[in-house]
């Protein structure tokens, strides 16, 4: 199962936005959010809590791909978050989120007991290429117990 097929299945609210996960991998992930008219905000255009839930389930992908063979002794999750509303956003938009620091880095302090934050910056388009929002997602990994 894809990191993508695995969000869809266990969380529901991508399932409920139709999601589509076009790339997840270590370093980048790209999610779709179709054009809904039930999902539209009252200008016609996708309501910012959609985009939000995209860019955070973009975030979710890479943080599952980049450290999915730690999920046996950490959970990830998300912290806090920050989104920036930059330009109208019509029909079709998507997701790149990229890790803000070095996988390597992040394991060495759950290796060494810590545990760590990082971020994911994650940049929301209109299919014209228009960068529409940008967010950060600060997550960590917390040891299990």
């Amino acid at each position: 199962m894809s990191v993508g097929e695995m969000l869809v299945a266990t969380v529901p609210m991508a399932r409920t936005l139709n999601l589509e996960f076009l790339e997840t991998t270590a370093e980048s992930a790209v999610v779709r959010l179709p054009d809904q008219a039930d999902y539209h905000n009252h200008i016609g255009g996708p309501h910012a809590g959609a985009m939000f839930t995209l860019a955070e389930s973009a975030s979710g992908a890479i943080v599952i791909a980049a450290f999915g063979d730690q999920l046996s002794r950490a959970v990830p999750l998300a912290v806090r978050a920050e989104i920036g509303y930059k330009k109208l956003a019509k029909g079709v938009v998507t997701a790149t989120a990229t890790l803000g620091r070095p996988v390597a880095e992040v394991v060495a302090e759950l290796d060494g007991g810590k545990r760590p934050e990082f971020p994911v910056v994650i940049e929301i388009r209109r299919e014209d290429g228009a960068v529409t929002g940008e967010m950060t997602v600060v997550w960590t990994l917390r040891p299990n117990a």
